[in-house]
Protein backbone atom coordinates (compact mmCIF):
# COMPACT_ATOMS: atom_id res chain seq x y z
CA UNK A 1 0.00 0.00 0.00
CA UNK A 2 1.50 3.50 -0.70
CA UNK A 3 2.55 5.51 2.07
CA UNK A 4 1.32 9.36 2.57
CA UNK A 5 4.03 12.34 2.25
CA UNK A 6 5.32 12.58 5.95
CA UNK A 7 3.89 15.88 7.50
CA UNK A 8 7.73 16.83 7.69
CA UNK A 9 7.80 16.95 3.62
CA UNK A 10 4.64 19.22 3.51
CA UNK A 11 4.14 22.78 2.85
CA UNK A 12 2.90 24.41 6.62
CA UNK A 13 -0.13 26.15 6.05
CA UNK A 14 -1.56 27.66 9.06
CA UNK A 15 -4.88 29.45 9.47
CA UNK A 16 -5.08 32.28 12.17
CA UNK A 17 -7.89 35.16 13.29
CA UNK A 18 -10.31 35.79 16.13
CA UNK A 19 -13.24 33.65 17.12
CA UNK A 20 -16.04 32.98 14.84
CA UNK A 21 -13.91 34.92 11.34
CA UNK A 22 -14.75 31.61 9.61
CA UNK A 23 -11.67 30.05 9.78
CA UNK A 24 -13.09 26.48 9.97
CA UNK A 25 -15.72 27.24 7.07
CA UNK A 26 -11.85 28.11 4.90
CA UNK A 27 -10.38 25.18 5.70
CA UNK A 28 -13.34 23.00 4.73
CA UNK A 29 -14.17 25.23 1.31
CA UNK A 30 -10.77 24.60 0.07
CA UNK A 31 -10.24 21.39 0.54
CA UNK A 32 -13.68 20.21 -0.03
CA UNK A 33 -14.42 18.13 3.06
CA UNK A 34 -15.99 18.72 6.46
CA UNK A 35 -12.35 18.62 8.18
CA UNK A 36 -13.39 21.37 10.65
CA UNK A 37 -16.61 21.34 13.18
CA UNK A 38 -18.19 25.02 12.06
CA UNK A 39 -21.10 26.64 14.20
CA UNK A 40 -22.10 29.91 14.81
CA UNK A 41 -21.10 29.72 18.45
CA UNK A 42 -17.76 31.60 18.96
CA UNK A 43 -14.83 28.80 20.01
CA UNK A 44 -15.86 25.78 18.48
CA UNK A 45 -12.22 24.72 16.94
CA UNK A 46 -10.21 24.05 20.22
CA UNK A 47 -6.85 22.10 19.23
CA UNK A 48 -5.31 22.66 16.21
CA UNK A 49 -6.82 20.98 13.35
CA UNK A 50 -4.58 19.72 10.43
CA UNK A 51 -5.73 18.57 7.25
CA UNK A 52 -3.10 17.22 4.40
CA UNK A 53 -3.99 17.49 0.76
CA UNK A 54 -2.19 17.63 -2.12
CA UNK A 55 -2.32 21.52 -4.08
CA UNK A 56 -0.87 21.38 -7.23
CA UNK A 57 1.66 22.18 -8.32
CA UNK A 58 2.94 23.24 -4.97
CA UNK A 59 2.94 19.30 -4.30
CA UNK A 60 1.99 18.19 -0.32
CA UNK A 61 0.62 20.49 1.97
CA UNK A 62 -0.48 20.28 5.28
CA UNK A 63 -3.26 23.00 6.44
CA UNK A 64 -3.85 23.99 9.79
CA UNK A 65 -7.26 25.40 11.45
CA UNK A 66 -6.49 27.20 14.61
CA UNK A 67 -8.63 28.16 17.74
CA UNK A 68 -9.55 31.91 18.16
CA UNK A 69 -6.56 34.57 19.02
CA UNK A 70 -9.49 36.23 21.12
CA UNK A 71 -10.23 32.93 23.40
CA UNK A 72 -11.47 33.72 26.95
CA UNK A 73 -10.87 32.49 30.01
CA UNK A 74 -8.23 29.89 31.68
CA UNK A 75 -9.22 27.01 28.67
CA UNK A 76 -9.03 29.58 26.24
CA UNK A 77 -4.89 30.81 26.82
CA UNK A 78 -4.44 27.20 26.95
CA UNK A 79 -6.00 27.43 23.47
CA UNK A 80 -4.31 30.38 22.14
CA UNK A 81 -0.64 28.89 23.82
CA UNK A 82 -1.63 26.20 20.92
CA UNK A 83 -2.32 28.50 18.53
CA UNK A 84 1.30 30.71 19.57
CA UNK A 85 2.82 26.96 19.27
CA UNK A 86 1.32 26.49 15.39
CA UNK A 87 3.02 29.79 14.62
CA UNK A 88 6.25 28.35 15.24
CA UNK A 89 5.67 25.97 11.91
CA UNK A 90 3.58 27.09 9.54
CA UNK A 91 5.97 27.94 6.05
CA UNK A 92 3.17 30.29 5.26
CA UNK A 93 0.07 31.90 7.20
CA UNK A 94 -3.31 32.96 6.73
CA UNK A 95 -4.97 35.59 8.82
CA UNK A 96 -8.70 35.81 8.41
CA UNK A 97 -11.10 38.25 9.52
CA UNK A 98 -14.70 39.22 8.31
CA UNK A 99 -14.75 43.12 7.90
CA UNK A 100 -12.45 44.07 10.62
CA UNK A 101 -8.64 44.40 10.81
CA UNK A 102 -8.06 45.55 14.37
CA UNK A 103 -5.23 44.84 16.99
CA UNK A 104 -5.97 40.64 16.64
CA UNK A 105 -4.76 40.95 13.03
CA UNK A 106 -1.92 43.39 13.40
CA UNK A 107 -0.55 40.96 16.14
CA UNK A 108 -0.74 38.35 14.24
CA UNK A 109 0.87 39.63 11.18
CA UNK A 110 3.68 40.82 13.16
CA UNK A 111 4.43 37.51 14.81
CA UNK A 112 4.71 36.28 11.60
CA UNK A 113 6.83 38.61 9.77
CA UNK A 114 8.65 38.73 13.01
CA UNK A 115 9.31 34.59 12.00
CA UNK A 116 9.86 35.80 8.27
CA UNK A 117 6.44 33.89 7.31
CA UNK A 118 5.23 35.04 4.26
CA UNK A 119 1.41 36.07 4.91
CA UNK A 120 -2.19 36.36 2.87
CA UNK A 121 -4.79 37.94 4.18
CA UNK A 122 -8.54 36.66 3.98
CA UNK A 123 -11.30 39.02 4.00
CA UNK A 124 -14.01 36.57 4.55
CA UNK A 125 -18.18 36.65 4.85
CA UNK A 126 -17.69 39.91 2.43
CA UNK A 127 -21.19 38.85 1.18
CA UNK A 128 -22.34 40.40 4.44
CA UNK A 129 -19.89 42.95 5.19
CA UNK A 130 -16.51 44.55 2.91
CA UNK A 131 -13.20 45.62 4.15
CA UNK A 132 -12.63 49.39 3.87
CA UNK A 133 -10.67 50.90 1.21
CA UNK A 134 -8.22 52.03 3.91
CA UNK A 135 -7.64 48.63 5.28
CA UNK A 136 -7.28 47.12 1.57
CA UNK A 137 -4.57 50.36 0.75
CA UNK A 138 -2.85 50.08 3.90
CA UNK A 139 -2.47 46.27 3.45
CA UNK A 140 -1.27 46.91 -0.24
CA UNK A 141 1.44 48.82 0.98
CA UNK A 142 2.53 46.73 3.11
CA UNK A 143 2.76 44.33 0.37
CA UNK A 144 0.34 41.69 2.06
CA UNK A 145 -1.90 39.54 -0.94
CA UNK A 146 -5.41 40.50 -0.05
CA UNK A 147 -8.79 38.13 -1.05
CA UNK A 148 -11.79 38.56 -0.50
CA UNK A 149 -14.05 35.72 0.19
CA UNK A 150 -17.58 34.24 1.29
CA UNK A 151 -16.06 30.40 2.36
CA UNK A 152 -19.50 28.95 3.09
CA UNK A 153 -20.68 30.13 -0.60
CA UNK A 154 -17.52 29.08 -1.74
CA UNK A 155 -17.01 32.69 -2.91
CA UNK A 156 -13.41 33.49 -3.61
CA UNK A 157 -12.02 30.19 -2.76
CA UNK A 158 -10.39 29.60 -6.34
CA UNK A 159 -8.34 33.26 -5.56
CA UNK A 160 -7.09 31.83 -2.48
CA UNK A 161 -6.03 28.64 -3.84
CA UNK A 162 -4.35 30.71 -6.45
CA UNK A 163 -2.66 33.36 -3.53
CA UNK A 164 -1.39 30.18 -1.76
CA UNK A 165 0.19 29.06 -4.61
CA UNK A 166 1.79 32.26 -5.65
CA UNK A 167 3.10 32.77 -1.93
CA UNK A 168 4.25 29.52 -1.35
CA UNK A 169 7.96 30.54 0.04
CA UNK A 170 10.76 29.48 -2.53
CA UNK A 171 12.97 28.25 0.60
CA UNK A 172 10.02 25.06 0.87
CA UNK A 173 10.37 24.13 -2.70
CA UNK A 174 14.26 24.64 -3.29
CA UNK A 175 14.86 23.06 0.38
CA UNK A 176 18.48 21.12 0.49
CA UNK A 177 18.87 17.95 -0.17
CA UNK A 178 18.83 15.16 2.62
CA UNK A 179 22.07 13.36 0.88
CA UNK A 180 21.82 12.63 -2.77
CA UNK A 181 24.25 15.86 -3.52
CA UNK A 182 26.66 14.03 -1.25
CA UNK A 183 26.89 11.17 -3.48
CA UNK A 184 26.12 12.14 -6.62
CA UNK A 185 24.12 10.45 -9.81
CA UNK A 186 25.82 6.52 -10.71
CA UNK A 187 27.66 6.57 -7.46
CA UNK A 188 27.26 4.41 -3.87
CA UNK A 189 26.70 5.05 -0.54
CA UNK A 190 26.47 2.74 2.53
CA UNK A 191 23.72 3.10 5.35
CA UNK A 192 24.73 1.37 8.67
CA UNK A 193 21.51 0.91 10.52
CA UNK A 194 21.91 -1.10 13.51
CA UNK A 195 19.27 -3.38 14.85
CA UNK A 196 18.21 -2.78 18.47
CA UNK A 197 15.41 -2.49 20.77
CA UNK A 198 14.60 0.59 19.34
CA UNK A 199 14.36 -0.01 15.79
CA UNK A 200 10.49 -0.36 15.13
CA UNK A 201 9.88 -4.22 14.50
CA UNK A 202 9.82 -4.58 10.73
CA UNK A 203 10.15 -1.44 9.99
CA UNK A 204 13.38 0.87 9.56
CA UNK A 205 13.20 4.39 11.28
CA UNK A 206 12.13 7.67 9.36
CA UNK A 207 15.26 9.35 8.73
CA UNK A 208 16.52 6.26 7.18
CA UNK A 209 13.53 5.33 5.19
CA UNK A 210 13.65 9.01 4.03
CA UNK A 211 17.92 8.83 2.94
CA UNK A 212 17.15 5.69 0.76
CA UNK A 213 14.18 7.78 -1.39
CA UNK A 214 16.57 10.67 -1.92
CA UNK A 215 19.74 8.89 -2.89
CA UNK A 216 17.11 7.06 -5.46
CA UNK A 217 15.40 10.34 -6.36
CA UNK A 218 19.30 11.69 -7.26
CA UNK A 219 19.58 8.52 -9.30
CA UNK A 220 22.31 7.45 -6.66
CA UNK A 221 22.26 3.85 -5.18
CA UNK A 222 22.66 2.30 -1.33
CA UNK A 223 23.72 -0.87 0.43
CA UNK A 224 22.30 -0.98 3.78
CA UNK A 225 23.86 -3.10 6.43
CA UNK A 226 24.18 -3.41 9.86
CA UNK A 227 27.26 -2.38 11.93
CA UNK A 228 28.83 -5.71 12.24
CA UNK A 229 28.69 -6.20 8.75
CA UNK A 230 29.76 -3.03 7.40
CA UNK A 231 33.40 -4.02 6.34
CA UNK A 232 31.99 -7.03 4.46
CA UNK A 233 29.85 -4.76 2.42
CA UNK A 234 32.49 -2.23 1.62
CA UNK A 235 35.07 -5.12 0.83
CA UNK A 236 32.21 -6.56 -1.62
CA UNK A 237 32.45 -3.48 -3.80
CA UNK A 238 34.00 -2.80 -7.04
CA UNK A 239 34.83 0.74 -5.76
CA UNK A 240 34.86 2.81 -2.74
CA UNK A 241 31.66 4.26 -2.02
CA UNK A 242 31.32 7.75 -2.36
CA UNK A 243 29.89 8.14 1.22
CA UNK A 244 29.16 6.10 4.55
CA UNK A 245 26.04 7.24 6.55
CA UNK A 246 25.41 5.77 10.11
CA UNK A 247 23.17 6.01 13.25
CA UNK A 248 25.21 8.39 15.87
CA UNK A 249 24.95 5.19 18.42
CA UNK A 250 27.51 3.26 16.23
CA UNK A 251 29.82 6.17 15.51
CA UNK A 252 32.63 4.77 17.02
CA UNK A 253 32.82 1.37 14.92
CA UNK A 254 32.04 2.73 11.85
CA UNK A 255 34.98 5.00 11.93
CA UNK A 256 37.58 2.31 12.33
CA UNK A 257 35.43 0.05 10.02
CA UNK A 258 35.52 3.12 7.39
CA UNK A 259 38.66 3.53 5.15
CA UNK A 260 39.87 6.79 5.82
CA UNK A 261 39.60 7.95 2.42
CA UNK A 262 35.54 7.27 2.14
CA UNK A 263 33.65 10.85 3.74
CA UNK A 264 31.76 9.11 7.16
CA UNK A 265 28.95 11.07 8.81
CA UNK A 266 25.12 9.87 10.59
CA UNK A 267 21.54 10.38 10.12
CA UNK A 268 21.26 12.84 12.50
CA UNK A 269 23.61 15.22 10.93
CA UNK A 270 22.43 14.69 7.66
CA UNK A 271 19.12 16.24 9.43
CA UNK A 272 20.98 18.92 10.51
CA UNK A 273 21.96 20.25 7.34
CA UNK A 274 18.61 19.10 5.75
CA UNK A 275 15.91 20.55 8.69
CA UNK A 276 17.99 23.17 10.12
CA UNK A 277 21.38 25.01 9.99
CA UNK A 278 24.13 22.56 10.35
CA UNK A 279 26.85 25.42 10.75
CA UNK A 280 24.62 26.72 13.86
CA UNK A 281 24.92 23.17 15.16
CA UNK A 282 28.15 23.07 14.47
CA UNK A 283 29.29 25.53 16.77
CA UNK A 284 26.94 24.75 19.34
CA UNK A 285 28.27 21.20 19.77
CA UNK A 286 31.77 23.17 20.26
CA UNK A 287 30.18 24.84 23.30
CA UNK A 288 30.64 21.21 25.25
CA UNK A 289 34.24 22.38 26.08
CA UNK A 290 32.67 25.09 27.82
CA UNK A 291 30.33 22.89 30.09
CA UNK A 292 31.44 22.84 33.53
CA UNK A 293 29.63 19.96 36.43
CA UNK A 294 26.30 21.16 37.60
CA UNK A 295 25.75 22.69 34.26
CA UNK A 296 21.84 22.56 33.04
CA UNK A 297 21.46 20.62 29.35
CA UNK A 298 18.24 20.92 27.74
CA UNK A 299 17.37 17.79 25.16
CA UNK A 300 14.49 17.94 22.95
CA UNK A 301 13.25 15.72 20.85
CA UNK A 302 10.32 16.46 18.13
CA UNK A 303 8.40 13.03 18.62
CA UNK A 304 7.03 11.64 21.83
CA UNK A 305 8.26 7.71 22.33
CA UNK A 306 8.46 5.81 25.24
CA UNK A 307 12.12 5.52 26.52
CA UNK A 308 13.84 2.07 26.34
CA UNK A 309 16.65 1.14 29.24
CA UNK A 310 19.20 2.64 26.08
CA UNK A 311 17.58 5.62 25.28
CA UNK A 312 19.87 7.81 23.08
CA UNK A 313 18.33 11.10 24.69
CA UNK A 314 17.59 9.96 28.12
CA UNK A 315 20.62 7.55 28.88
CA UNK A 316 23.59 7.60 26.07
CA UNK A 317 23.95 11.19 25.46
CA UNK A 318 24.05 12.00 29.23
CA UNK A 319 26.66 9.22 29.86
CA UNK A 320 29.22 10.03 26.73
CA UNK A 321 28.91 14.04 27.71
CA UNK A 322 29.14 13.42 31.79
CA UNK A 323 32.34 11.23 30.74
CA UNK A 324 33.70 14.23 28.95
CA UNK A 325 33.01 16.88 30.88
CA UNK A 326 33.98 14.89 33.66
CA UNK A 327 31.15 15.57 36.43
CA UNK A 328 27.58 15.43 36.98
CA UNK A 329 25.46 17.12 34.49
CA UNK A 330 21.55 18.17 35.22
CA UNK A 331 19.67 17.14 32.10
CA UNK A 332 15.89 18.12 31.55
CA UNK A 333 14.02 16.51 28.68
CA UNK A 334 11.13 18.05 26.66
CA UNK A 335 9.04 16.43 23.67
CA UNK A 336 6.84 17.73 21.02
CA UNK A 337 6.17 20.94 20.65
CA UNK A 338 7.08 21.45 24.32
CA UNK A 339 9.92 23.68 24.64
CA UNK A 340 11.01 26.75 27.32
CA UNK A 341 10.09 30.00 26.66
CA UNK A 342 12.96 31.20 29.60
CA UNK A 343 16.13 29.34 27.75
CA UNK A 344 18.34 31.20 29.91
CA UNK A 345 18.94 28.30 32.92
CA UNK A 346 20.67 26.05 29.99
CA UNK A 347 24.28 25.97 29.12
CA UNK A 348 23.29 23.82 25.83
CA UNK A 349 20.27 22.44 24.06
CA UNK A 350 20.58 19.29 22.26
CA UNK A 351 18.09 18.49 19.75
CA UNK A 352 17.19 15.73 17.84
CA UNK A 353 17.32 15.46 14.12
CA UNK A 354 13.53 16.56 13.41
CA UNK A 355 13.21 14.18 10.97
CA UNK A 356 8.90 14.39 11.70
CA UNK A 357 8.83 18.34 11.33
CA UNK A 358 9.06 20.77 9.00
CA UNK A 359 12.25 22.29 8.43
CA UNK A 360 10.23 25.93 9.44
CA UNK A 361 10.06 24.34 12.96
CA UNK A 362 13.37 23.82 13.55
CA UNK A 363 14.79 27.17 12.25
CA UNK A 364 12.54 28.81 14.89
CA UNK A 365 13.82 26.55 17.39
CA UNK A 366 17.26 27.78 16.09
CA UNK A 367 15.75 31.43 15.98
CA UNK A 368 15.20 31.51 19.69
CA UNK A 369 17.96 29.91 21.15
CA UNK A 370 20.16 32.42 18.93
CA UNK A 371 17.76 35.14 20.76
CA UNK A 372 18.50 33.79 23.80
CA UNK A 373 22.29 33.17 23.18
CA UNK A 374 22.07 29.90 23.98
CA UNK A 375 24.14 27.28 21.94
CA UNK A 376 21.97 24.53 20.57
CA UNK A 377 23.45 21.33 18.24
CA UNK A 378 21.78 18.46 17.64
CA UNK A 379 22.59 14.43 18.77
CA UNK A 380 24.80 13.32 16.06
CA UNK A 381 27.04 16.41 16.30
CA UNK A 382 27.19 15.83 19.74
CA UNK A 383 27.78 12.44 20.02
CA UNK A 384 30.55 12.33 17.26
CA UNK A 385 31.86 15.29 19.37
CA UNK A 386 31.79 14.20 22.65
CA UNK A 387 33.53 11.02 21.67
CA UNK A 388 36.32 12.47 19.50
CA UNK A 389 35.18 12.16 16.06
CA UNK A 390 34.27 15.64 15.14
CA UNK A 391 36.21 16.23 12.21
CA UNK A 392 35.76 13.11 10.45
CA UNK A 393 31.99 12.91 10.91
CA UNK A 394 32.43 16.73 9.71
CA UNK A 395 34.44 15.80 6.50
CA UNK A 396 30.91 15.64 3.62
CA UNK A 397 30.66 19.55 4.84
CA UNK A 398 33.24 22.22 3.67
CA UNK A 399 30.96 24.64 4.69
CA UNK A 400 30.40 23.45 8.59
CA UNK A 401 34.09 22.25 8.73
CA UNK A 402 34.98 25.59 8.13
CA UNK A 403 33.00 27.11 10.53
CA UNK A 404 34.68 24.71 13.51
CA UNK A 405 38.13 25.10 12.16
CA UNK A 406 37.76 29.04 12.33
CA UNK A 407 36.35 28.48 15.95
CA UNK A 408 38.76 26.46 17.18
Amino acid sequence: MAQATPKGFRLHIGLFGRRNVGKSSLLNAIVRQQVSIVSEHAGTTTDPVEKPMELLPVGPVLFIDTAGIDDEGALGEMRIDKTHQTLDRVDLGVIVTDGDWGAFETKLLDELKHRDVPVIAIFNKTDITKPSAETLNNLSDSKIPVVQTAAVNQIGILDFRQALLDDAPADFIDSPAIVGDLVGPGQTAVLVVPIDKEAPKGRLILPQVQTIRDLLDSDAMCVVAKERELRAAIENLKQLPKLVVTDSQAFLKVAADTPSEVPMTSFSILFSRFKGDLATQTLGAMAVEKLQPGDEVLIAEACSHHPIGEDIGRVKIPRWLTQYVGGKLNFTTVQGQDFPEDLSPYKLVIHCGACMWNRRTMLNRLLKCRQAGIPITNYGLVIAYSLGIFKRALQPFPAALEAYNQNL
